[in-house]
C-alpha cells in the first residue's frame, strides 16, 4: 500500500497542491489529513491522474457500447428529424447575434482564469498549447459576423408588409381542424385565407378531411365499429353525416388549448360534424376570405376516381368566386385552367421561371424549410408570390416576414395577427455623406 500511494504521490504536482491530499482508493480507507478547499488544484493535475486509470475489460466494453449507442442514435434522430434539423439551423439567422455576443462575453469571462492557468504552468509547451487554444477561439469569434447570414438585417425601408395569414384547417388551437366552427374562428382572429384538404365520398360529395381514414378526428369506431380503417372516401355522404368531428379535439386537447376555450365555445365544438366543400366555400364566400386545399385522388375502383376533378371544380363555381381559390393539384392543370380560368394556379414546389410560366403559375406554396430570401425576390420579380406552411411560431413568422413572403399557413391566426412587427430586426442606415449635418 505504500509503494502505491508513493507511485500516485509522484503523479501530483506538489507544487500546485499544499495540504490536500486525493483518495484513490475504492474503499473506505482515509488517507486526507486534511480536508482544505481543492481550489489550489491545478486542473491539469486532475486530468493527469485520470489519464493514469486502468479499466477493466467489462467497463472498456461498456463504453464502446455507450459509443456506438450513441452514434447511432445521433445518425437515426437526424434522419427522422431532418425537418427539425433544418428549423434549428433556421432559428439561427434569428438568434446568432445573441449568441455571439453571448459566447464573447463568456470568452472575456474566461480569459482570467485562463491567464491565471497560462502563468502556474511549468511547462513553456503547455503554456503555447494553451495560448493558442484561446487565440484561435477568439480570434474565430471575432469572424464569425462576417459568415452570419439574416434576412432581418436589412436596409432602412426595405421592410415588406406582413405576409397574409391563412388558417390551416382553419383555426386548430381554437377549434377541431377542418370544422365550420374552425374556419369561421380563422376568419373572427383575422385570417386572409383559409386551407383544408378535400376528398370526395362514395356517392360524390366533396367533403373535409386529412387523414385517408377517419378514425383521428371522428367517432368511426362507434358508429362503424367494422370499418373504422376504411378509407374515408368509401363512406357514403349520408353515413358520414352520422358522425361526431368535435368530441376528439376535447378529449385530446392537441395544443393544450382546450382549457382556455368558453363553455359556449366546448359545447359547440362537441358537436361539430364533417363539412362538405360546398360548406367551407360558403364560409369563405361570405368571408371574402382566399381559399387553398389538397384535393386527394380516390382509389381505383371509386365511382369517382376519375371524374374527381370535374365534380370538384362544379361545386367550386356554384359556391364561390374562382378568383378566390389557389388552385393546387397537378393533376389535369391545363384541363382546369380551360374550364375555369379565373382559378390562381398554384405550385407546391420549386421549379424554374421558364416553367413557371408555361403552366401559367402565379403562387408557389413550399415548406419553411424551403425559405431563401433570394428565391422569394427572384419568383417576385416576375410577380409570382410565395406562400409558406406551416409557421406557427412567431419567431418563424418574423424570418418569412424579412425574406418577404407573401403568405403564410399558419396553426395560429389568432397569435401571428397580433403581431405588428418582428421579433427582430437590425437595420442598416445609410452613413452621411462627409460635410452633411
Amino acid at each position: 500500500m505504500t509503494d502505491r500511494w508513493s507511485r500516485d504521490q509522484n503523479i501530483l504536482d506538489t507544487g500546485c497542491i499544499q495540504d490536500v491530499l486525493i483518495s484513490v482508493y475504492s474503499k473506505s480507507q482515509t488517507v486526507c489529513n486534511s480536508k482544505k478547499s481543492l481550489t489550489r488544484c491545478d486542473l491539469s493535475v486532475v486530468v493527469h491522474v485520470c489519464l493514469q486509470l486502468y479499466l477493466h475489460w467489462s467497463h472498456k466494453t461498456g463504453i464502446v457500447v455507450t459509443l456506438v449507442f450513441s452514434v447511432t442514435a445521433t445518425a437515426v434522430m437526424s434522419d427522422l428529424w431532418s425537418k427539425e434539423w433544418k428549423t434549428l439551423v433556421l432559428s439561427l439567422q434569428v438568434t446568432a447575434p445573441y449568441l455571439h455576443v453571448a459566447a464573447a462575453s463568456l470568452m472575456t469571462i474566461l480569459s482570467w482564469p485562463i491567464a491565471l492557468h497560462y502563468y502556474r504552468m511549468n511547462k513553456k509547451g503547455h503554456q503555447l498549447a494553451v495560448l493558442s487554444l484561446f487565440l484561435c477561439l477568439l480570434f474565430t469569434l471575432y469572424l464569425v459576423p462576417l459568415g452570419m447570414y439574416s434576412p432581418c438585417i436589412k436596409e432602412a425601408g426595405t421592410l415588406g408588409h406582413a405576409p397574409a395569414l391563412i388558417g390551416h384547417r382553419g383555426a386548430p388551437m381554437l377549434a377541431p381542424e377542418n370544422t365550420v366552427m374552425s374556419f369561421e374562428k380563422a376568419v373572427e382572429a383575422g385570417g386572409d385565407g383559409l386551407e383544408t384538404d378535400v376528398t370526395i365520398s362514395f356517392d360524390g360529395v366533396p367533403f373535409l378531411m386529412h387523414d385517408s381514414s377517419l378514425k383521428r378526428t371522428t367517432n368511426v369506431a362507434d358508429v362503424f365499429p367494422n370499418r373504422t380503417d376504411m378509407d374515408a372516401c368509401m363512406f357514403t355522404w349520408a353515413e358520414l353525416q352520422q358522425l361526431n368531428a368535435g368530441s376528439w379535439f376535447l378529449s385530446r386537447d392537441p395544443f393544450g388549448t382546450g382549457s382556455s376555450l368558453s363553455e359556449s365555445d366546448r359545447v359547440r365544438a362537441q358537436n361539430q360534424s364533417i363539412p362538405s366543400l360546398a360548406q367551407f366555400l360558403q364560409v369563405a364566400s361570405h368571408s371574402g376570405r382566399l381559399v387553398l386545399f389538397d384535393l386527394r385522388r380516390p382509389p381505383y375502383g371509386h365511382p369517382y376516381s376519375s371524374s374527381y376533378i370535374n365534380t370538384t371544380l362544379r361545386v367550386i363555381q356554384e359556391n364561390i368566386n374562382s378568383s378566390q381559390v389557389l388552385w393546387l393539384p397537378t393533376d389535369n392543370r391545363q384541363q382546369v385552367q380551360s374550364l375555369d380560368p379565373d382559378l390562381q394556379q398554384t405550385l407546391g414546389a420549386k421549379a424554374s421561371i421558364q416553367s413557371l410560366r408555361d403552366q401559367n403559375i402565379i403562387r408557389l406554396n413550399l415548406h419553411y424549410s424551403s425559405m431563401s430570401q433570394q428565391h422569394i425576390r427572384k419568383y417576385m420579380s416576375v410577380n409570382i408570390s410565395t406562400n409558406l406552411y406551416v409557421i406557427s411560431q412567431p419567431w418563424l413568422y418574423t424570418l418569412a416576414w424579412c425574406a418577404g413572403a407573401h403568405s403564410v399557413t399558419t396553426n395560429s391566426v389568432h397569435i401571428l395577427s397580433k403581431m405588428n412587427k418582428p421579433l427582430f430586426l437590425m437595420v442598416r442606415r445609410p452613413q452621411s455623406s462627409p460635410g452633411s449635418l
